[in-house]
This record gives structure tokens, sequence and C-alpha cells, in this order.
């Protein structure tokens, strides 16, 4: 069998995992036993694998989540209040996809935070959408796409995803400008949630505040 022009086909269709497993059970002593469907089976699992991790990726860059925070790493013996069982029952995802609305309040330096950049990683992991600003951030980009005439099509990019993280929401004041335009991103988020409970374009918020 000419196994290059396979190998060629196989990346030009985009199949860029199958084609590297193909040359690794190649040269695999203990591959020539295998079935030929076990093969395939292995060809496929490696591809999807492959493809599930590239998406992966996207998600979490698109997040720009500011902390490296995952769910395995909480410590529940800091002294914070965190409740266990109710934090690993969001670290489902199921708040995200029922499309509701989580608030992390408490001192400072608790980790808020990072516990909110954690389980929007796993957002991430479960194929969610997830955005991660700060409100100061945030309330600066509404007031620009305000003044450059684009605040309809920047209030469609966020509801478009499935998870917003705001964070630092409290300490800085809401001026004039920014308050009726904070008010209507909020309400955008609620009346879609409502609206079209079923849809995953309908947007969950996580709040991080003081």
């Amino acid at each position: 069998m000419l196994l290059h022009p396979t190998v060629d086909r196989l990346r030009a269709l985009g199949l860029s995992a199958m084609a590297d497993t193909l040359l690794e059970l190649q040269t695999n002593p203990d591959a020539a036993a295998m079935p030929h469907a076990d093969w395939l089976g292995l060809l496929v699992d490696r591809e999807v694998t492959f493809r599930d991790n590239r998406r992966l990726a996207r998600r979490l860059s698109a997040a720009k989540l500011r902390q490296s925070a995952t769910i395995e790493n909480v410590d529940y013996r800091t002294s914070r209040g965190l409740d266990r069982a109710l934090f690993q029952a969001l670290a489902t995802s199921q708040w995200v996809r029922d499309h509701n609305h989580l608030a992390i309040v408490g001192p400072t330096g608790t980790g808020k935070s990072w516990l909110a950049c954690a389980l929007g990683h796993k957002a991430c992991r479960d194929g969610f959408s997830v955005l991660y600003r700060r409100a100061p951030r945030l309330f600066a980009d509404l007031a620009q796409a305000r003044g450059e005439g684009r605040v309809a099509r920047l209030m469609s990019t966020l509801e478009r995803t499935d998870l917003i993280i705001i964070d630092d929401w409290g300490p800085e004041p809401l001026t004039a400008v920014i308050l009726p335009l904070t008010l209507r991103f909020v309400a955008l988020g609620v009346k879609k949630r409502h609206s079209l409970p079923l849809k995953a374009r309908c947007r969950s918020g996580l709040f991080a505040a003081l």
C-alpha cells in the first residue's frame, strides 16, 4: 500500500490528526496485529480529540479570562465561606444551560475573580462561548460604542455570547452617560433570557463584585 498519497489526501481534506496517526501506526510494530476496524476507530478518535482541543483553545482565547484558574484547583480549605456542594453544582455549567445569572460577592482578596475565571474556564470546556470583562472596561466600551454610533452592533455581539463575566462591579460609579447604556445591556440579557429560554444564544451573566 502506498501510504504517503493517502496521507497527502487526508491532509488535503483537513484531516491532519488522522494523517499523523496513520503515520504513527504504520511505524508501530504492535499496530500490525490490530484489526482494520480498530485502526479506523483510532484514526477517528484522534481527529475528534484534535478538533475538540482546537475549538476549546479558540473559546479560551476569545474569553480573555483574567486568570488561569480551573475548578480542579479550587481550595475549599480557605476561610472564605465557599460552599463546596454549591460550587460543585455551579461547575456543571447547568446554570449557564438554564440561562441563569450568578453574582459572587465578598470582601476584597477572597478570590472572587479567580472563582469567576474558574467557572468561565469550565464553561469553555463545556462548549459555551465566554467573554470576561472588568466593569470599567465594559463601561468604557459601551461609551465608546455610543460615541461612534455602533451600540446596536456591540449589543448584538454581546448577545451572542453564552456567558459574560463582569468583574469588579461596584467600585466605579455609573456616570449619566454610562447608566442608561448599562441598564440597556442588562435589560437585553433579561429580555432575551425570558423570551427565548431554549436558545443557546440567550446570555448568562456572572458578576464578581464587592
